[in-house]
């Protein structure tokens, strides 16, 4: 199948022309009828799949010229990279097609957003937290949506976005069309689904635990961080064919730390993304990679899910993840629309359990390839491989001297030894000043006296 033979209208054509683009995808070809007849729809697929065109194409199709102010399509998404990367999209695949677009996210400032919102668009793409901020300001009315879309949703429950999609359904227009895609089908997405979806249509596409076939994964034991860093030097080495490598690391700490260690050796060719980086930073590092500036990007999983960069030569799992799905997506970066990848897994002892769940999950083993000769293994560990050391118990050893007062011992002020009186305090004011019991007991006082 042809794009041509799902009927699309000529500046459709002749933007996919532009871009060298002539079949569509498995997603692409089965959600274009359903998304297209207006049925609520859920597409799981695997990242790399082509699912932003899956779903853009049939509503640009359909979207009629308006000069209305407020937004009929709303797009959202869990990240500021993916709101930028789906506008440039459409940005592309409306180059022919009178259609404004608008992409927020948090971040930077409200105020700039208001009013290009004021402006009035025909496509929103938004975060769902700078989403909900802008329509509780009142100058996003979101009464007009007709098509709400939701990619990536289990990210966006991962990332604690629930109340505030809840929030955001229960200010859209109950009639529009909802269609979700996501890459794993947990028990958070099957609740929303339920709660928020009218028979909604499934479509499942190269599920996430279904390894594509032209990404070629392999696998090395390593026994620690710094043989990890060796090993990956002396990868990189080949210019040739690592040219555009994109590595994973556990955490945000770890993606700092091994940017460090490769800037001594690959200074200019380096860049690194995670949560903590400022957002220009972030998007200025995906952008020298996508240019090939930089032929190396060290990444956290939040960061880079969903990013469609091309030609992605290899994906070098630093760390094993210690959730199997986490892996299929980090795969999925290379190898995208069909062309050949390199998957790349270092697994320490500790990581094998990790590894298991993963060939679990996939129904395959993953080769194992000889450790090359010539890298040093290093016998120094960092921290975190550092044995625990943990003493049993000990009931002759004690922390302190029980006599004596702790380290955050201090005096009372005078103000705070007084005697806690309790319920007698008032019996105890009662004998001082000889006052009645009750108001009404005026004689109280002289009965006392006259005894």
């Amino acid at each position: 199948m042809t794009f041509r033979d799902l009927n699309l209208n000529t500046p459709l054509y002749n933007a996919l022309d532009d871009l060298g683009l002539t079949n569509p995808t498995p997603i692409q070809e089965q959600s274009f009828n359903v998304i297209s007849s207006g049925a609520d729809m859920i597409g799981i697929a695997q990242t790399g799949t082509g699912k932003t065109f899956g779903f853009l194409l049939p509503i640009l199709k359909n979207l009629k010229f308006s000069k209305q102010d407020n937004p009929r399509v709303l797009i959202l998404v869990p990240t500021r990279e993916l709101v930028v990367q789906i506008t440039d999209e459409l940005e592309k695949i409306t180059k022919y097609i009178n259609v404004r677009i608008l992409g927020v996210y948090g971040g930077t400032n409200i105020n700039t957003q208001k009013q290009a919102v004021a402006k009035g668009l025909d496509i929103l793409v938004a975060t769902p937290g700078r989403l909900y901020d802008l329509a509780v300001s009142r100058v996003l009315q979101l009464k007009s949506i007709q098509k709400l879309v939701i990619d990536e949703v289990d990210v966006m429950l991962d990332l604690g976005f629930r109340h505030q999609l809840i929030n955001i359904f229960d200010i859209l227009p109950e009639r529009r069309q909802n269609i979700m895609f996501s890459a794993t089908m947990t028990h958070d997405v099957d609740a929303m689904i339920n709660t928020f979806f009218v028979n909604p249509q499934r479509i499942s596409v190269a599920a996430s635990g279904t390894p594509l076939d032209n990404i070629l994964q392999q696998r090395y034991d390593v026994p620690n961080y710094y043989t990890k860093v060796n090993l990956l030097n002396h990868l990189l080495n080949d210019k040739e064919d690592y040219n555009k490598v994109l590595i994973f690391v556990a955490f945000k700490r770890m993606a700092d730390r091994l940017f460090e260690a490769l800037e001594t050796t690959f200074n200019d060719e380096c860049c690194v993304i995670h949560s903590n980086k400022t957002q220009n930073y972030r998007l200025r590092s995906i952008e020298q990679f996508r240019r090939g500036d930089n032929r190396i990007l060290i990444a956290t999983d939040v960061m880079a899910r969903g990013l469609d960069i091309d030609n992605i030569s290899h994906v070098i799992n630093f760390d094993t993840p210690d959730f199997p799905e986490n892996y299929m997506h980090r795969i999925g970066r290379t190898g995208r629309a069909e062309k050949e990848g390199v998957s790349l897994l270092f697994s320490t002892e500790k990581e094998q359990k990790g590894l298991q769940l993963i060939e679990e999950l996939m129904q395959m083993k993953i080769p194992l390839i000889d450790f090359p000769e010539d890298v040093e293994v290093s016998t120094e560990l960092i921290e975190e491989e550092l044995p625990k050391i943990k003493e049993h118990y000990n009931p002759t050893k004690r922390k302190f001297d029980e006599d004596a007062p702790g380290p955050a011992f201090h005096e009372k002020s005078e103000k705070n030894k007084k005697e806690n009186l309790g319920g007698s305090y008032k019996f105890k004011i009662a004998a001082k000043y000889k006052k009645p019991k009750t108001r009404g007991d005026k004689n109280y006082n002289k009965r006392n006296k006259r005894k």
